[in-house]
């Protein structure tokens, strides 16, 4: 990923030292199960420690051999007594090595992210509770339908972007997984044991049954829980930008001093950290495809997934912690109009209280098939001409008037009733307790 889109901690991670140390690390670890089990003379792994591996070296060997662990294997060997170089990738085929490092540097990768969800969450939540009593316009089709809570969208947000944390999660414990079992998985050259003791080491678990490589299908799952996580922050950062439009003004992602919204214009004041997330999304949800192209390898593996895997997993991991930190920083500023939403309910002189005075008509009597039409006469009447407005409409028609008094109509025009279950929804999602009133 460019350096534009990428957080320290992630470029560090997927760096080539790292990888190239990580490595190092498992053969050291292989070199001590070995020794464990009499095959290997004692001290060659506590002398293996002072071993270390240059990727500029690694480069160099590359150009030669043409193939990256042949060449890693040159460059650390380099570096030690040759008596102890020799049994370094003794017993191991380069996958062993290659496809075990890449699942504790996924498994890592996603440790991350998931502390980024827990920082947005946390963000979310408290803008949940402190937005919850207040009312919006809620919209379908992206027309104004009924007064909402504000915090029910936030409270909806915190909810998916949980589902997206337990699926990231699950998808961390299926990656967690190594490999050390040989050229065609069968363990023909190198004990079981082995593997055993360097998943200890690594804080993982040894795959119940593999070929040359992992199958496939715990990587694409990786990639498929963070193209989802992608389509959650699509949907949020797509909101924000509708509710940020000149003619709606509800709500406003930060805007720093000193920042330009525009050469041209000087008081533009755009979405461009919702935009730069939904065009991003765009890339991370792209990378599903080659994920699953690469679970079907010939017979006990082929190659054709590596250049592939050089590619999604840095970028993809990278992609997932940049953006989640960049929606923290749009909900930790984030403007929010709330006399501005009151004002969009008040926009259209009351049409969106029309199902209420429906509903009311047929409790009172009318056919709803009466009472629809009625309505729906006035409703259209008022958009046409915006005078009378629709509540003076309804309230002078003499035949609503047999079946609703002035105050009953009035009454109907009334915002609270749609916010009266929110604290039954915030308890029943687990943001408020049975004690909880918390909210403006």
């Amino acid at each position: 990923m460019i350096s534009r889109y990428t957080r320290p901690v992630m470029e560090n991670l997927w760096s080539d030292q790292n990888r190239y140390n990580r490595w190092l690390d498992i053969e050291r670890y292989v070199v001590e199960a070995w020794e464990s089990l009499g095959v290997i003379g004692h001290g060659v792994a506590e002398r293996l420690k002072e071993a270390t591996v240059d990727p500029n070296r690694v480069n160099v060997y590359e150009k030669t051999f043409h193939h990256d662990v042949i060449a890693f294997i040159n460059a650390v060997g380099e570096t030690v007594e040759p008596e102890d170089a020799k049994y370094i990738h003794f017993g191991l085929t380069s996958t062993d090595v290659v496809d075990t490092a890449l699942s504790s540097l996924i498994r890592d990768s996603l440790e991350i992210v998931l502390d980024d969800l827990k920082n947005l969450r946390a963000v979310v939540r408290d803008l949940a509770l402190r937005y919850k009593a207040v009312p919006i316009m809620g919209r379908t089709h992206g027309i104004h339908a009924e007064p909402t809570s504000f915090g029910l969208k936030l409270a909806l947000w915190w909810l998916e972007l949980e589902r997206d944390y337990e699926r990231i999660d699950r998808a961390r414990e299926t990656i967690s997984v190594i490999k050390i079992s040989g050229a065609v998985g069968n363990y023909a050259n190198i004990p079981p044991n082995i593997e055993k003791m360097v998943a200890k080491k690594l804080h993982m678990t040894p795959a119940p049954l593999s070929t040359q490589v992992l199958q496939r299908d715990r990587h694409a799952e990786v990639i498929s829980s963070l193209a989802i996580l992608a389509g959650t922050l699509d949907k949020i950062a797509t909101e924000i930008r509708h509710m940020q439009r000149t003619e709606v003004g509800e709500v406003a992602e930060p805007f720093e001093e000193g920042q330009r919204g525009s050469s041209a214009m000087p008081h533009k004041r755009n979405p461009v950290m919702a935009e730069q997330i939904s065009g991003l999304c765009r890339i991370l949800r792209g990378y599903m495809t080659p994920a699953l192209e690469d679970m079907a390898l010939w017979h006990e593996r082929d190659i054709s997934h590596s250049s592939v895997e050089r590619v999604i997993f840095p970028d993809a991991t990278t992609l997932a912690d940049y953006l989640l930190d960049t929606m923290t920083r749009i909900m930790q500023g984030l403007t929010v109009n709330t006399k501005k939403m009151r004002e969009n309910i008040d926009l259209t002189g009351g049409l969106v209280f029309s199902q209420k005075i429906l509903l009311a008509l047929v409790e009172a009597g009318m056919t709803r098939e009466d009472a629809y039409k009625r309505i729906q006469g006035h409703a259209m009447a008022q958009m046409k001409e915006s005078l009378p407005s629709f509540q003076d409409r309804v309230m002078g028609d003499s035949k609503v008037s047999e079946y609703l008094s002035t105050e009953r109509i009035q009454s109907l025009f009334a915002v609270e009733p749609y916010l009266k279950e929110v604290d039954a929804i915030y308890r029943r999602i687990g943001l408020m307790d049975e004690t909880d009133t918390e909210g403006e």
